[in-house]
């Protein structure tokens, strides 16, 4: 099971069978729906649209659950039918291969519920919410905590498990708790020690728990017009240093410190160094972009090519922060 962390209606459960030969009912050849469920499997789901890249081959087959019964059902289907399982949350930190994903793709972008707790200041989100928007419900609260997270491209599912960060703040540092799905089904609550977190990683990483929501410590009880001018100064900082006319997936590498990935690549002379339609970007050179039909092959091979350059200047091996999924050619 890969993490990441739409297609189909409101998934709701009721007896799933076990049997293989009744575990999928196909609609109109196209649709297929796990008995006792309105919950659609697409197959060969194009996954570009998916993706903040914009690239991307397909999924074998797709299924965006919204609660946490319906997520469960599409794991005993997959498991049943021995598929390799993928969860996609927004793909804003993800490289999907043009060959696109075996399996059963698993999208939690629908995952929608969130409680600000007013007696306790902690926020209680599902893990398809948008970071950027709950930063900015939480400044009309004037609720203090999320001003940082106002230029995260993602959904609080993939912020834990990345522990997503800017402006000297992470999730980390506000975790109550997680909740995640083990592949047997069950549920447990995770701490932030649990979690393993360091720099941009979790013990989540690669593993095969999934997040279903989150618990943030938050400070309410501020002046909302203040957290607001916060929250719009951090916001307007990310759009005059980074690229946003482009699709892209953030920042492609971690920064080696003490050095930043973008100032290596720079003095490596490579703002602007283009393949196909992936191009390092001119604002700033730890973001990769699609200038207009790339291919995920050139990006990947971009990235490639970023890395020998570094190691060879700087003696430093950059690592990738974006996910890569799927098959990509070693050499390009």
């Amino acid at each position: 099971m890969t993490i990441s962390q739409a297609v189909g209606n409101v998934c709701t459960i009721s007896a799933l069978t076990t049997k293989k030969q009744e575990a999928i009912k196909v609609v109109d050849s196209k649709l297929i729906y796990l008995p006792g469920t309105d919950c659609a499997i697409k197959p060969q789901a194009s996954l570009s649209a998916f993706t903040s890249y914009r690239v991307g081959g397909g999924a074998e087959w797709y299924v965006a659950p919204r609660n946490v019964e319906a997520l469960q059902a599409s794991i005993k289907y997959a498991q049943e039918l021995a598929l390799p399982v993928t969860i996609l949350g927004a793909g804003s930190n993800l490289l999907v291969s043009d060959q696109g994903i075996p399996g059963l793709v698993i999208a939690t972008r629908h995952f929608r519920s969130k409680h600000f707790d007013s007696q306790t200041g902690q926020l209680t989100v599902a893990a398809g919410e948008s970071i950027p928007s709950l930063a900015w419900e939480a400044a009309d609260l004037g609720w203090e905590g999320l001003e940082w997270a106002v230029g995260i491209p993602g959904t609080v599912g993939g912020a834990v498990v990345m522990n997503a960060g800017a402006h000297n703040s992470c999730i980390a540092d506000m975790l109550i708790s997680a909740e995640v799905l083990s592949p047997d089904g069950t549920l447990e609550t995770l701490t932030p020690s649990e979690l393993g977190y360091k720099y941009r990683s979790s013990l989540l990483q690669g593993g095969k728990r999934i997040v279903t929501q989150a618990t943030f410590q938050l400070q309410p009880g501020a002046d909302p017009a203040q957290v607001i001018a916060t929250t719009k100064q951090n916001k307007q900082h990310r759009l005059s240093t980074q690229p946003y006319n482009f699709p892209s997936c953030g920042s492609v590498f971690r920064n080696p410190k003490p050095y930043t990935a973008g100032w290596l690549i720079e003095q490596a002379g490579l703002k602007g160094y283009q393949i196909g339609g992936a191009q390092v970007a001119l604002l700033h050179a730890n973001f990769i972009v699609n200038r207009g039909g790339a291919k995920a092959s050139d990006i990947f091979c971009l990235i490639s090519h970023i890395q020998h350059q570094v190691q060879e200047r700087w003696s430093i091996w950059l690592e990738p922060e974006v996910k890569m999924i799927g098959e990509f050619q070693p050499v390009c």
